[in-house]
């Protein structure tokens, strides 16, 4: 067995393994005509379960043979033009070479005598975001495991810096359209049921701070605790910005933490067009970006960034095994010093293969064209009188939903809409994502993908039609 780990004496095995994998994928890449197969949970099952997994095959060649079978041929492909559906972005070559390398090398980023190099390239990769965000030179921040994880430590952070001995006072505050992680981080941090206070959106989804500063000043008046303002750039379902200036502004007349939640939004700090969106950012006290969203890495490559080191302190704990603090005045840099998590991937070695090859430009231009093609987008839908689109996309994101014609009641357009995404996704034609809006269905399109086109978006949305119509068409049948 010992022919199988990785060593000196494997080197040419490994080579031989690791190519006939990627020949593997690359051949499935070329010709993969659509996003998705069809396959049903009951299709796929019996497959699965029918391997015996103490019964090994002991050959590479039939493990990707039978991968082929259960994984290869109905995996979901992100990188297709037609998969419109989640915020998943194909991923770009050099992030690929660059998580080959972390995965074989596999050092673990939680101290320096474990990961050098990869520490400092990690703490530049941070200087870097930082830099972009216009943070001063007392910024930091880590690379995270995902936004949600960056907003739980972000939350962490406020919390701590709040000061109060009274968990049930805190309060946090944001916007309708936050992400669910908000509200899933004050449970994890034992604060009350009534933690979060849910703002108002205006008609384009972005939080109305005249409500925060009601709401923040209700929250003194009853002897409570604003304990942070959690705004959005770049909302899970509408890809809406929240007014960062106006909210930046509010959370410094109050003395309260600013969260910036830009998993979705980031992108827009490498654009080259459209980086005054986010104008205000820089004021924030800590923001979220997912690299792995809008820099087009894969999953995962996240990153939490604080304008002030020192409240990193929350999070740094001491083992006399791992990180003693003598290290600290031996100014060894651990990064564990700064992470919720203790053993940690490599994750930073992806991007920084990205900006090497390609430079932040590259990036940006990627994602300007998904959101220049979002606004096409909405031309589309806004000129379609089979649609009903709810607002223009702020970043690369369409919410509609098909009205046939004839058709008024409400319930009825919900049950086509809901029966045109199954059967979308059944054909594997397409992948769609739904969401609600003030209770009622809704369709929409994540657009991450620079190759998708416009005449993708009108095929899909011609697909999207017939399947609704189709579905009227049978129920009017059944009827009679």
């Amino acid at each position: 067995m010992r022919s199988h780990l990785l060593n000196d004496t494997t080197a040419d095995r490994y080579r031989r393994s690791v190519t006939e994998g990627v020949e593997r994928v690359a051949a499935k890449l070329a010709t993969t005509t659509r996003p998705f197969t069809g396959v049903t949970v009951d299709d796929l099952t019996p497959r699965i379960e029918g391997i015996d997994l103490d019964k090994p095959l002991h050959d590479t060649t039939a493990v990707l043979d039978e991968l082929e079978e259960v994984y290869l041929q109905d995996a979901i492909y992100f990188h297709h033009p037609r998969y419109l559906a989640h915020l998943n972005c194909p991923v770009v070559i050099p992030a690929v070479l660059g998580e080959a390398v972390l995965s074989a090398v596999n050092s673990s980023l939680d101290t320096w005598d474990q990961s050098a190099g990869g520490t400092l390239i990690e703490r530049k990769l941070i200087d870097w975001t930082n830099e972009r965000i216009g943070f001063g030179p007392s910024a930091d921040g880590v690379f995270t495991s995902g936004g949600s994880q960056s907003n739980l430590q972000a939350l962490l952070l406020a919390r701590e810096e709040a000061k109060s001995d009274h968990l049930a006072d805190l309060r946090i505050f944001a916007s309708e359209m936050s992400h669910f992680s908000v509200r899933k981080s004050a449970k994890l941090l034992g604060l009350g049921p009534d933690a979060v206070v849910s703002i108002p959106v205006d008609h384009d989804k972005r939080m109305q701070t005249l409500a925060l500063a009601r709401e923040l000043e209700r929250c003194k008046e009853n002897g409570l605790v604003p304990m942070a303002v959690v705004a959005t750039a770049g909302t899970t379902d509408f890809g809406s910005i929240d007014p960062l200036p106006e909210v930046a502004e509010l959370c410094w007349q109050f003395g309260t933490w600013m969260h910036v939640d830009a998993a979705y939004g980031c992108g827009l700090l490498a654009s080259l067009k459209n980086r005054g969106r986010i104008d205000g950012i820089e004021r924030a006290d800590s923001v979220t970006v997912d690299y792995h969203k809008s820099f087009f890495q894969p999953v995962s490559s996240s990153a939490l960034l604080v304008r002030d080191v020192a409240t990193l302190r929350h999070a740094t704990y001491h083992a006399e095994y791992l990180n003693p603090r003598r290290m600290v005045e031996e100014r060894i840099p651990n990064q564990v010093d700064k992470s919720l998590q203790t053993t940690r991937r490599f994750d930073a070695l992806k991007l920084w293969m990205t900006l090497r090859v390609m430079g932040a430009d590259g990036i940006g231009e990627l994602f300007d064209e998904v959101c220049d093609l979002a606004a096409q987008g909405w031309e589309l839908l806004a000129a379609d009188p089979r649609f009903d689109v709810v607002v223009e996309p702020s970043l690369s994101t369409l919410v509609f939903r098909v009205i046939p014609s004839g058709v008024t009641d409400p319930a009825e357009i919900d049950r086509a809409n809901l029966y045109a995404r199954k059967a979308l996704f059944a054909s594997g034609d397409a992948v769609v994502a739904g969401t609600k809006v003030g209770g009622r269905h809704y369709l929409k399109f994540t657009l991450l993908n620079p190759e998708t086109t416009v005449d993708d978006i009108a095929a899909v949305l011609d697909l999207i039609a017939g399947h609704a119509e189709q579905y009227l068409g049978d129920s009017l049948d059944r009827a009679c």
